[in-house]
């Protein structure tokens, strides 16, 4: 049996943007480059970090790989398994749910078929609730990559939905 195994590196584009943000920390303190490393590496590779990626920036960093578990699985905003193109976040806390928050996600998962958690079958749209988004007056907000949507209603939600589908590119935070 013969086990295909695909080398992790990031291109040199983004090997650029890498030595580019670590210069801005003290040398010996380069942990603190961790999360903006996540964030392009997630971008870099399929919108997830899996454990051989969380590897390889542990060592671009040269820290324990379990210091970038630790990081990633605390965060809502990294995925540690693969997603759709478009991953819903949406705020399910007080606020949110108090203007619709609950009936905006129970549209999505009626229109789309999934649970939270889940990912249409065609791997566009991944639903994630998450903790407050920060937005309170303006709820219900959704953040797709680094966008917030906000005021949502079951319609302009569907107008947000259909616009995704016809843009058919992965949405990330960088």
């Amino acid at each position: 049996m013969e086990i295909e195994t695909r080398e992790i590196r990031f291109s040199e584009e983004r090997l650029a943007e890498v030595r580019q943000i670590l210069q801005r920390y003290p040398e010996g303190r380069q942990k603190s480059a961790l999360l903006p490393l996540l964030h392009i590496a997630q971008a870099e590779f399929d919108n997830w970090l899996s454990p051989d990626v969380m590897d390889y920036v542990a060592g671009l960093l040269d820290i324990e790989p379990i210091e970038v578990y630790e990081v990633a699985s605390f965060y809502t905003m990294f995925n540690l398994r693969p997603v759709g193109k478009y991953v819903l976040e949406i705020c399910r806390t007080g606020p949110c749910c108090l203007v619709g928050a609950e009936k905006v996600q129970a549209h999505i998962e009626e229109k789309l078929g999934i649970k939270p958690g889940e990912t249409t079958p065609d791997g566009m749209f991944t639903l994630k609730p998450v903790e407050c988004l920060a937005a309170c007056g303006f709820g219900p907000v959704m953040q797709v990559g680094a966008t917030y949507y906000e005021k949502l209603t079951p319609e302009r939600t569907d107008e947000l939905l259909e616009r995704f589908r016809n843009e058919n590119k992965r949405a990330t935070y960088c």
